[in-house]
């Protein structure tokens, strides 16, 4: 990343911004929803239930940069096909991505709000049923 690339308002770099750009293309809508979609009952709600709390906190525009990038970083480990335990190793294959996820959870939770975890629990509600 060359300084000149990302510049605040007072001409100083702005690391953030060039590390979400750098790393855009280790995440994406697309293959978040394609994760969930094919490995939603295989992971379970402990899984999903924080990626989707910031998934949803990511999507809100009110949502600082540098949370954004401590999601999109946990949520792109988590859509990889390149696990350091593969989730197809039975007990064993989530254990990696739930702990990146709760990682990424404690530093991004004071950026979680209300409207985050209801979007959260209603797509769980759906996916698993009532009662969560």
């Amino acid at each position: 990343m060359k300084a000149h690339d990302f510049q605040r308002d007072g001409g100083e770099p702005n690391v953030i911004e060039g590390t979400l750009e750098a790393n855009a293309g280790h995440y994406s809508e697309e293959g978040f929803w394609d994760k969930v979609g094919h490995s939603a009952r295989r992971a379970g709600k402990q899984t999903l239930e924080p990626a989707l709390k910031m998934y949803y906190s990511a999507q809100d525009p009110s949502t600082p940069l540098w949370a954004k990038t401590a999601i999109y970083g946990a949520l792109g480990y988590f859509i990889s096909p390149i696990d350091a335990i593969p989730d197809l190793t039975p007990l064993l294959g989530y254990t990696d991505d739930m702990s990146i996820l709760a990682g990424a959870l404690a530093i991004v939770a004071a950026k979680i709000n209300d409207k985050h975890r209801q979007k959260a629990k209603a797509t769980l509600e759906r996916w698993f049923g009532q009662g969560l």
